[in-house]
Order: structure tokens, then sequence, then C-alpha cells
């Protein structure tokens, strides 16, 4: 896919990712305590603090993703929190039956969503990001950027061409 297309595929994508994590991440923002209860059930260490780490992560985390911020950062953040928070919370090998799967089914599931930040982490947000808006003065940025950067300028016409690798030498003033 080229151009547009591509970024707004791009786009649907961060957006389908933030969408997986910040309704629940608000949920929990409004009841930390709660949530604090639920990670202390399974077994974690301060659930105070995880919780309330996790609230800033899962809140703010989305945000950036939605808005390209930080791409590589936020993306292997996003990843590793959530496989954490994954094997944490859905632990099916401590089940048994129609549990188990349904543990073990919301784990795949998470592990998956953690793949898609990897992805997002390695192929940043497009140009329908942060960076894009502000490369290009609001408008978004052309798709295939290094390409239009290495493209080799045309000499202008009663210009001297200039062979060799150097500058020349500026006259002292």
């Amino acid at each position: 896919m080229f151009g547009s297309a591509q970024n707004g595929v791009l786009l649907a994508a961060r957006l389908l990712m933030a969408s997986a994590l910040l309704p629940t991440g608000i949920a929990r923002a409004l009841n930390v305590s709660g949530f604090a209860v639920t990670l202390a059930g399974a077994g974690c260490p301060a659930p105070n603090a995880v919780a309330t780490a996790a609230v800033i992560v899962q809140v703010f985390g989305p945000l950036a993703v939605i808005l390209g911020v930080m791409p590589r950062i936020t993306g292997l953040a996003m990843a590793a929190f959530v496989a954490g928070m994954a094997a944490l919370l859905h632990p099916f090998w401590l089940h048994a039956g129609a549990a188990a799967v349904t543990e073990r089914s919301f784990l795949l599931a998470d592990l998956g969503l953690a793949g898609a930040f990897l992805m997002y982490a390695m192929t940043g947000p497009g140009a329908w990001g942060w960076q894009g808006f502000f490369r290009t003065g609001g408008a978004p940025a052309p798709a295939n950027v290094k390409a239009a950067q290495k493209a080799p300028a045309r000499p202008r016409s009663g210009s001297v061409k200039r062979t060799g690798g150097r500058a020349p030498a500026r006259a002292a003033a």
C-alpha cells in the first residue's frame, strides 16, 4: 500500500490497539483500589503501587499510541505491559476445565495485542501522527519521506557544478 492508504491503515491500527486498553484503563482509574484488590488476589507484590502504575500506563500509553508520540518507546513499553499483565491476570495453568480454556483465550488475545504493539514499535505511526503533523505545518507528510529526502536535487540554471566531496573553504572575515 502506498501514500494515504498506508497512513490511513496505520492510523486505524493505532486506534484499534488503543481501543483495546483505554476503556479498561479509564474504568480502573475510577476504581484504583478495586483493581489493587484484584492484583492482591492474584498474588501481586505491592498491589497498590502496581495498580497505580498500571492505571497510568493503561491511560496515557494508548493516548500516546493514538497521537503517534514516541512510537518506539511507547510500543515497546505497551507490549511489555500487556504481556506482563496477561501473565499475571490470566494464569490458565492454575485452572481446570472451562475456566482454563477461557483464561488461556484471554492470555493469547493479550499476547496478540502485545505483538501488535511490537509491530507498531518497529513500523512507527506513519505520516498521520504527531511528528508528521508538525513536520509539514499541519498537512500530512508524504508517505515516503525518506525517498523524497534522498532524491537528487536538480541543478539550478546558472549554478556551478562542483566535483569532489569537499566543500569550498570559507574566506576568513
